[in-house]
C-alpha cells in the first residue's frame, strides 16, 4: 500500500490524498460503505460502483468467519472472488463484534472466547488466528485485534485494556510478518489506537502505534456513546501524534457532522453503518438536512428526494413515492433509501475533497454542518 498527500487545506488540518492498493486507488478523505457479510445491505454492486461511486467497502471478520466460513472463502479464492467486488476491501478484526457480545464472551490475555450468535457454538479469537482469518478472507487492508472498551469506562480498566491491546498488537505484527498473502496481492496491517476518553492513555497509545511503523493507522474505541466533543478531543490528540505521511482511519464514525469535523482534524478514512441502518427505518440524509420520510408532511411532496446530489435515484423518485413505499413496508423502500443515504455520504466526501483542494475547507465545513444537521 502506498499513500500520497496531494495538498493540505489552508483553513484546517484536512488533507487531500491517494491510497494505492493492488485492487485500485482510493481518493482520500474517503467514506467506506459497510458490507458486513460481504454485501452492503440492500445495495447492488453495480449501484455501488456506478451510481454511488464507492471506492472501497468493508467486510466483517466475525460474521464472515462464522458464515459462509473460511473454507468457502478460501475455496472461492478470497472475498473479492466470492462477491465479485474488484475494488479494495478492508476487514475489521472482529474485536468490536466480540465487544458487543458482552453476555456471550470472555476476554483474557490469550484472546477472546465467545459464543456464536447463530448457533451458540464456542470459538476463540486470538491475535494470531485473527491475522490468519483475515489473510484467508483476503482483504487489502486488515485490522489488528484489539479490545474496544465501553463508554463510560473506568480509568483503570481502560489502562489495563490498553496495555493488553498493545501486547496483542505485537503478536498481530509478528504473525502478520511471518505469513504471506494467499491470493497473489499484497495486504496491509493497520494498528488501532485505543485509550477510551483519557488524554494520557490516548497519547500513550498513539505513540505506541506510531512507533510500530506500519503503512497506515487507525483510531478505535470512539463513537461508542461518548459526547461528540470528547470524540473530537481524542481524535485531535491522536492525529497530532500519528505520522502525517500515513493514512489515518477513524473507525465507526459517524454522522455527516462528525465526518466533516474529523476531516478538519486530519482524518482520511471513515466507515459507519448509519447510512444504511437509518435508511431501513426511513431516515434520510440529504444535502438540505435530515428527513423522517414517514412523517405525514411528505405524503404529497412530489419533489425529488434530493436533486442536489449526483445520484439518479434521488432525482428520479419523489419524497411522496418513497414515503408510500416505506409506510407500505415495500422491500424497494430500503433499497432506495439506502442508495440515497450512501449516495449522499459519498457526495459529501467528494464535496469535502473539492474544498480541501480549493483551500477553503474549514470555512465551507462550518456552513455545511449547519445545513446537513438540521431536521426538515
Amino acid at each position: 500500500m502506498k499513500f500520497k498527500i496531494n495538498t493540505t487545506d489552508k483553513t484546517s488540518k484536512a488533507r487531500l490524498g491517494k491510497i494505492t492498493t493492488d485492487h485500485g486507488e482510493i481518493q482520500t478523505p474517503i467514506f467506506m460503505p459497510v458490507g458486513t457479510l460481504g454485501a452492503v445491505k440492500a445495495v447492488h454492486f453495480r449501484e455501488l460502483e456506478e451510481d454511488i461511486k464507492a471506492e472501497i467497502i468493508l467486510g466483517n471478520t466475525y460474521h464472515l468467519y462464522l458464515r459462509p466460513g473460511l473454507e468457502v472463502l478460501e475455496a472461492a479464492g478470497g472475498l473479492h472472488q466470492f462477491n465479485s467486488w474488484n475494488k479494495p476491501i478492508l476487514t475489521d478484526s472482529g474485536g468490536y463484534q466480540v465487544y458487543s457480545l458482552s453476555h456471550r464472551r470472555k476476554i483474557h490475555e490469550a484472546g477472546a472466547e465467545f459464543q456464536s450468535h447463530i448457533d451458540g457454538s464456542k470459538h476463540i479469537f486470538t491475535p494470531e488466528n485473527v491475522m490468519d482469518t483475515q489473510r484467508t478472507i483476503g482483504a487489502d487492508l486488515i485490522m489488528a485485534f484489539d479490545e474496544c472498551t465501553p463508554y463510560p469506562c473506568e480509568y483503570q480498566y481502560a489502562k489495563d485494556s490498553l496495555a493488553m491491546t498493545h501486547r496483542w498488537l505485537d503478536r498481530c505484527i509478528r504473525r502478520f510478518d511471518e505469513t504471506e498473502p494467499k491470493y497473489g496481492y499484497q495486504q496491509t496491517l493497520l494498528p488501532i489506537v485505543q485509550g477510551s476518553v483519557y488524554k494520557d492513555l490516548r497519547k500513550i497509545s498513539a505513540e505506541y502505534i506510531a512507533n510500530a511503523g506500519r503503512e497506515a493507522n487507525a483510531i478505535g474505541g470512539l463513537s461508542v456513546g461518548e459526547p461528540a466533543e470528547e470524540m473530537y478531543a481524542m481524535t485531535e490528540i491522536v492525529c497530532d501524534i500519528l505520522p502525517a505521511d500515513k493514512p489515518r482511519y477513524l473507525m465507526g464514525v459517524g454522522t455527516p457532522a462528525n465526518i466533516l469535523e474529523c476531516i478538519a482534524l486530519g482524518i482520511d478514512m471513515f466507515d459507519c453503518v448509519m447510512p444504511t441502518r437509518n435508511a431501513r427505518h426511513g431516515y434520510l440524509f440529504t444535502s438540505e438536512g435530515i428527513i423522517n420520510i414517514k412523517n405525514q408532511k411528505w405524503k404529497s411532496d412530489f419533489s425529488p428526494i434530493d436533486p442536489n446530489i449526483d445520484l439518479p435515484t434521488s432525482a428520479r423518485h419523489s419524497k411522496a413515492y418513497l414515503r408510500h413505499l416505506v409506510v407500505s413496508n415495500e422491500l424497494l423502500a430500503g433499497q432506495l433509501a439506502s442508495l440515497q443515504n450512501l449516495g449522499f455520504y459519498l457526495w459529501l466526501i467528494r464535496q469535502a475533497r473539492e474544498h480541501i483542494a480549493a483551500g477553503d475547507f474549514g470555512v465551507w465545513k462550518d456552513s455545511m454542518i449547519k445545513k446537513v444537521s438540521q431536521r426538515l
